[in-house]
């Protein structure tokens, strides 16, 4: 039996897909708790949040108190604890965007999609998030769909850039 399947083994039964994952990577770093920055980005890019059963493992295997575990979720944008949408919204709400107009891009970001910051559309395609900066104050304000960084936005430009993503 290998390590990766030795760890999976539970009283449940089979192991799913996202958690031999998980272990997969935390069998990679060794048990290093000081490679868990790197375990947190993985099990994000597994599950697409970091779900409570995630932090438990994490917890077990790099034997890490679930509270340290929580703090470093909570303290960082990056992490989520509730799933997004296939398509993550972020309207940056720092100071530069602010001044610039992005709350009124923020309200047609929210009138069109028919969601609040923190929702999800109902088919799951869509969540939306506010931010406090994206590093990006020389386009503000700025509106970023997953990766892809929107700058000099106003309300018009909303629904051409969500609509290529319908």
């Amino acid at each position: 039996m290998n390590e990766i399947e030795k760890k999976s083994v539970c009283t449940c039964g089979e192991i799913d897909d996202n958690k031999k994952k998980l272990l997969e990577v935390i069998v990679s770093v060794n048990g290093d708790k000081s490679q868990l920055m790197k375990v947190l980005n993985a099990a994000q890019e597994i599950y697409g949040y970091i779900p409570t059963s995630a932090q438990k493992t994490i917890s077990e295997e790099l034997d890490i108190p679930m509270a340290e575990i929580y703090g470093v979720i909570t303290f960082y944008t990056r992490f989520s604890l509730e799933p997004k949408g296939k398509y993550n919204i972020g309207v940056c709400l720092g100071t530069a965007c602010y001044v610039k107009g992005s709350q009124m891009v923020l309200d047609k970001v929210k009138e069109i999609l028919g969601i609040d910051v923190g929702g999800i559309t109902p088919d799951g395609k869509f969540s939306l998030v506010s931010t406090r900066c994206v590093g990006a104050c020389g386009l503000a304000p700025v509106m970023t769909v997953n990766d892809e960084v929107y700058g000099n936005m106003d309300p018009s430009k909303v629904k051409d850039i969500l609509d290529k993503y319908v």
